[in-house]
């Protein structure tokens, strides 16, 4: 599986999760089971870090984004925002341009174009403090 895959099987599960609320394990079975999603480690891995940190990147999501509430983002949107952050913060393999493009990429495919710049702008303005912070503890 290349990495956009696993991301998109990944993106998928979370975003299932949001509707549903189920056990995240009962929904690997389920997409096993009817063979649409592909589950592997490497999904489950990033699922599971994702979901396992949450509340954090909502908090985090809740900061940047100035005109939605974190109650008033889609779960689309917010699957891929959740996504994009984890893999940004936890996920030392992938560097947060990346992260960013790729859930840009995401969002064009699932949302709609005005939810493709309002993930653009939460996530760009999140790289843009994140690097003043890095370059000021240099």
């Amino acid at each position: 599986m290349t990495r956009r895959e696993i991301r998109d099987s990944a993106f998928k599960l979370v975003f299932e999760q949001l509707l549903r609320d189920d056990d995240i394990g009962e929904l690997y079975d389920i997409a096993e089971e009817i063979d649409e999603i592909t589950v592997n480690d490497e999904v489950k891995k990033l699922v599971d870090g994702t979901l396992a940190h949450k509340d954090e990147l909502d908090e985090i999501i809740s900061g940047y984004s100035k005109s939605r509430s974190i109650s008033r983002i889609s779960k689309l949107n917010l699957a891929i925002l959740r996504i994009a952050l984890y893999e940004s913060i936890y996920d030392e393999n992938t560097p947060m341009n990346a992260a960013i493009s790729e859930a840009i990429k995401l969002s064009m495919i699932y949302t709609y174009q005005e939810d493709t710049s309002f993930i653009n702008g939460v996530l760009g303005a999140f790289s843009r403090d994140r690097s003043k912070g890095e370059n000021a503890d240099a």
